[in-house]
């Protein structure tokens, strides 16, 4: 609940899913609490109530960003009106993290940038897969040299269908940047994490072939995206892939994250919470080893497996210490860019070069 007298202060604004899962979060971060929430809808209000006792709640998140009650807030709202409470948002001095995708236009995410420009607090795009305990144990292998020089990068989303948002604002691409944007931008942003260098070009194939077909929203059926593979070229020589399916929940690990170099391979699961290390010249297959990626200053799960709280311990942190943010606006921009470049290369059915996407 929330405590007033908290030394870090937070605003929630859109209590939505993924608003309630920062507020649970947030509850479970000492130090720290939700003080004012803001949603146009009552019932998300409601949601929020319930969680965040003495709490002040605005249905206009203007009237939360003039209240002086925060210290930071947590922007939660439909993709598409990100730009839009990032731009007020910006005018104030409170800290910012912002819900992927940061903006769903290449010209937004700029916007953005550029209004940051004259702003000292942090402004944060959130990107937890990052902080999930087997990808980040696989991510600091890398860099610490266990598969010698990395040559290879593979991601695997197998999973259950888009959940409803309130108003279905996620069964469309206007609203959500579409599926690439919205659900895979966490993985471009993995890719670009793990590998040393910049994505060039990349070609992808996808559809809409099992999920929402049945569904009518004032007589229009959705639009978004249900299985993609993609393939992305770096600079520096290395490929990553891509292989998402969202009628996939019929499965023992929802992702599999494998990073393959000269020297060997490792793989990361998620829900087992396993990562596998199998290096050559000492391990063949079947024989490898494996360890537990926990990380004990996890209280909560939620639905993300602890990485939620993982990243706002840093982002408190780093509204602290004055420090870089460890995902930046930058970071938000290339990863909105490959999900269009995809959407793209699947209307096309061709190649796409980022810097036709980026402008650059």
């Amino acid at each position: 609940m929330a405590d007033r007298t908290a030394s870090f202060r937070y605003g929630v604004i859109g209590t939505g899913m993924m608003g309630i899962e920062h507020i649970e979060n947030v509850n479970h971060i000492p130090g720290a609490a939700v003080t004012a929430y803001a949603d146009p809808h009552p019932d998300s209000r409601a949601a929020a109530h319930t969680l965040t006792d003495g709490a002040v709640g605005f249905e206009d998140y203007r009237d939360l960003l003039e209240s002086g009650l925060v210290d930071a807030v947590v922007i939660a709202t439909p993709n598409f009106t990100h730009v839009d409470v990032l731009e007020a948002a910006m005018e104030t001095d409170v800290h910012i993290l912002v819900e992927k995708p940061l903006c769903i236009t290449v010209e937004d995410c700029r916007r953005v940038i550029e209004w940051s420009k004259s702003r000292t607090a942090v402004t944060w795009v959130g990107m937890e897969y990052r902080y999930m305990p087997p990808v980040d144990r696989l991510i600091r292998e890398v860099r610490d040299g266990t598969v010698g020089e990395l040559r290879m990068v593979a991601i695997r989303e197998h999973r259950f269908p888009f959940l409803r948002k309130v108003g279905d604002w996620n069964r469309f691409n206007r609203n959500s940047g579409g599926t690439m944007v919205e659900k895979c931008c966490h993985f471009f942003d993995l890719m670009n994490e793990i590998i040393d260098g910049s994505p060039t070009r990349l070609v992808a194939s996808g559809g809409q072939d099992v999920n929402h077909l049945d569904e009518l929203y004032d007589g229009e059926q959705p639009d978004v995206l249900d299985n993609a593979y993609v393939i992305v070229e770096y600079d520096s020589g290395v490929r990553a892939m891509l292989d998402l399916c969202m009628f996939a929940e019929a499965t023992k690990n929802q992702e599999e994250v494998v990073a393959v170099g000269a020297s060997g391979k490792i793989e990361a699961f998620l829900p087992e919470k396993v990562v596998r290390i199998g290096r050559r010249g000492t391990h063949f297959v079947g024989d490898v080893e494996e360890y537990r990626a926990d990380d004990a200053r996890i209280t909560y799960e939620g639905h993300h497996h602890g990485s939620s709280q993982l990243e706002h311990l840093d982002f408190i942190h780093t509204c602290r210490s004055g420090a870089t943010p460890e995902v930046t606006l930058e970071d938000g921009l290339l990863a909105v860019a490959m999900g269009l470049a995809a959407q793209t290369s699947i209307a096309r059915g061709t190649w796409v070069d980022l810097s036709e996407i980026l402008g650059s």
